[in-house]
């Protein structure tokens, strides 16, 4: 497909994120209570969902099923699991949310450790196994 001499999008930001979860509660209770997302009014969909809010962007959940698939991410097998599929959401500082999650009993995948561009950052699964980042400034 050639796109000579058209436009771009010029995509602005991402609108939202859509994770198929196995089970909304459990999903409900860890992007509510571990990460402190909003839960938001989600429209009269003929499925079951939730919505949250993460700044500017939603995370949409659908349960898995024939319509929306199986839930999760099948387990990562390389040596880096930040370089594989992951989902970064920002916190004032990563190092005290390190402090929260562990004391809430999270396991921290990985960090926190600095980026290169003197950012923190560090890794955790949520219940479906997606890899989520938490970085700060």
């Amino acid at each position: 497909m050639s796109t000579l001499g058209l436009a771009s999008l010029q995509v602005k930001t991402i609108d939202h994120v859509t994770l198929v979860v196995k089970d909304l509660e459990r999903s409900r209770q860890f992007y509510e209570n571990v990460l402190g997302m909003t839960p938001s009014p989600r429209p009269d969909f003929p499925f079951p969902g939730l919505w949250f809010e993460a700044g500017q962007t939603w995370i949409h959940m659908n349960v898995e099923g024939p319509e929306a698939g199986p839930a999760g991410m099948v387990p990562f097998e390389g040596l880096s699991p930040s370089r594989g599929f992951h989902i970064a959401f920002m916190v004032n500082d990563c190092d005290a949310a390190a402090e929260r999650l562990r004391a809430m009993g999270v396991t921290i995948v990985t960090g926190p450790r600095p980026r290169p561009d003197g950012a923190r950052q560090l890794y955790i699964y949520d219940p479906d196994n997606y890899l989520i980042e938490i970085t700060s400034p």
